[in-house]
Order: structure tokens, then sequence, then C-alpha cells
């Protein structure tokens, strides 16, 4: 299996169920808190609907017609500066060690700098380690404190990149 198997592609309505289900596995997967992260989001089952409402798009990774993977960038709320951020980027054990990660930020980051946005900001979870190092090897720096209003208080690594 090649990344070549893979498909890119931007959510269509009919992938909710299938994208809900990815996220959560994943989450659970990975032991984090159902509280205070994506786990109880409402967006988390409605993701078509929520990036038709915002600046930003989500991408799902297809594998024989099955999500196998996905990510999404949106205007980060709750600051008036031009900051994206990269949002539910989850990957089934599939697609993991295939440079998949990589290809699906790089995706997002330059559909979010055609936008105009000027940096991009993501919340992670300190053991999370394969992730976060992704998110470095991408261009990512570690930051203090959080940025904007995003509602995951228990996602405590936040980083950022420039876009310019």
């Amino acid at each position: 299996m090649t990344p070549s198997d893979f498909i890119i592609r931007e959510i269509k309505p009919d992938d909710n169920l299938e994208v809900a289900k990815l996220i959560r596995n994943v989450l659970i997967e990975f032991g984090v808190p159902k509280i205070g992260t994506a786990y109880e989001d409402k967006a988390t089952d409605e993701m078509y609907e929520t990036y038709q409402n915002l600046v930003g798009n989500y991408y799902v990774i297809e594998h024989n017609n099955k999500i196998v993977g996905g990510a999404g960038y949106s205007k980060l709320e709750g600051t008036d500066k031009n900051i994206c951020e990269l949002q539910k980027m989850y990957f089934l054990p599939i697609t993991r060690g295939k440079g998949l990660g990589s290809k699906l930020i790089n995706h997002c980051l330059d559909n979010a700098k055609r936008e105009g946005f000027e940096q991009c900001y993501l919340e992670t979870m300190p053991y999370m380690e394969a992730a976060r190092a992704l998110y470095k090897k991408n261009g990512f720096i570690n930051i203090d404190k959080p940025l904007g209003s995003t509602g995951h208080y228990s996602c405590n690594v936040w980083m950022i990149k420039d876009l310019l």
C-alpha cells in the first residue's frame, strides 16, 4: 500500500457519520478525555455543515471508498487576528507512517494561505507524541498559552506556524 492508494478530497454531506466515528475512535484509542475535547463537540457530528458555515474547509483521506483520516482549518474563534486553526486531524492506523499527515497538513495550509490567513494555530495533548512530532516536522512551534476560544480546555499543548 502506497500513499497513491489514498485520495484527499473535500468532505461531502454523506461523510458525516463516518467522520464522527473516525474522530471518536481515534480519541478513544489514545485515551483522550471525552469532555473538553472534540469528542463532545456538536460539530463532530455535523462536519460537512459546520465547514459550510466557516471560512475554511475540511478534507478527508479515502482508501477503498472508506474514510481513514481527515483534517480541516477555519478562522480561529475568539481572536480578531488573521489566524486559522488546524482542526480535527485524525488518522486510523492504516494511514499512519506513510507521509499522509504531512501531505494533508500542507493541503490545508496551502488553502488557508490562499484564503489570506497569516498564521495557523493548533491544540493537542502532551501524550500524543506522534502528532506533536508531525506538527513540529511541518514547522509548528510550541507556545506557552492558548489563543482564541476553542472550548478545548483539556488540550494543553498549543502550537503555531507562520504561513507568510
